[in-house]
């Protein structure tokens, strides 16, 4: 057993060249061999987002707090709120982040193949950003 006690992983800010806006990453954890999990608390303030990327393997996100948009290459922006969960498929190129004017908190679980969690492409722009969600 491992007990990781409250403030021993400080919050990282996450990189610019992968996120737009202010965001934080609290790692839960990074699982040692033979797991392959990841997961992290990502909290994105009012307008920030992820890039596109993927995950070899998929990623699964549980919407803890607030108002966020996903969406996969090529579908609609959709709206998440707090009790949401969202699965993206292996290799599905995506992003999420907070809504325009509520902040989003989730908790993003992947597992690596071959050591990879991610692969990053490019940022989401403003435009794409900026298209209003569509309907359940």
């Amino acid at each position: 057993m491992q007990i990781t006690k409250l403030g021993a992983v400080k919050s990282i800010r996450a990189p610019s060249n992968y996120f737009t806006g202010t965001v934080w990453q609290d790692p839960i954890i990074e699982a040692p061999e033979p797991a392959h999990v990841r997961a992290v608390t990502v909290s994105f303030e009012p307008g920030a987002r992820t890039a596109w990327h993927t995950h070899p393997l998929g990623q699964t996100l549980k919407i803890v707090s607030g108002v966020g948009h996903v969406q996969s290459w090529g579908g609609p922006v959709r709206e998440v709120r707090a009790g949401d969960v969202v699965f993206f498929a292996p290799e599905e190129k995506h992003w999420h982040g907070a809504s325009p004017g509520v902040a989003m908190v989730h908790v993003a679980i992947q597992e690596a193949k071959d050591g990879k969690h991610v692969d990053w492409m490019e940022h989401v722009s403003d435009e794409q950003y900026a298209v209003a969600p569509s309907a359940a």
